[in-house]
């Protein structure tokens, strides 16, 4: 099963962090990659089970699942009920871990899933770099200006 990391130094304190990647209805405040975000029938945006829809940016749209939210460990858990991407058990889990020394976070979001085996090393690198890189950098900045 091929995996996707990417992992960023945060320069705001964990509980910053934290109260934006746990609202799973606001990616598009600062997700580059995505133009828009839906939240199904106004769910709560930390039930699980919780079905966003995603306009990306390219025009493409993204349908995902709140798999898991864990506020203790900061952890939280999405899969793809559909998109265009050429991937069947898309899981990604972002966790939010304190830099205690400097009141700084640590944010690592990781995604496996399973795919034709000719297209493991375009989707990890589309996955790496323009989702997840992309996001820690637009995440680091959304969290300076809050």
């Amino acid at each position: 099963m091929p995996e996707a990391f990417a992992g960023a130094v945060i320069p705001a304190p964990v509980a910053t962090v934290w109260h934006v990647v746990r609202d799973f209805g606001g990616l598009a405040t600062w997700q580059p990659a995505v133009a828009g975000c839906v939240l199904a029938e106004a769910e709560a945006p930390d039930r699980v089970g919780c079905v966003r829809t995603l306009s990306m940016a390219d025009g493409e749209t993204v349908v995902e699942s709140l798999l898991a939210l864990d506020d203790h460990r900061r952890s939280l858990t999405y899969g793809i009920v559909s998109s265009p991407y050429a991937v069947q058990s898309y899981r990604a889990t972002m966790r939010v871990v304190p830099l205690t020394a400097t009141d700084e976070t640590f944010v690592a979001w990781s995604v496996d899933f399973d795919c034709d085996r000719s297209n493991t090393d375009e989707l990890t690198e589309t996955f790496r770099t323009g989702i997840l890189t992309a996001g820690l950098r637009g995440l680091a900045e959304h969290c300076r200006r809050l």
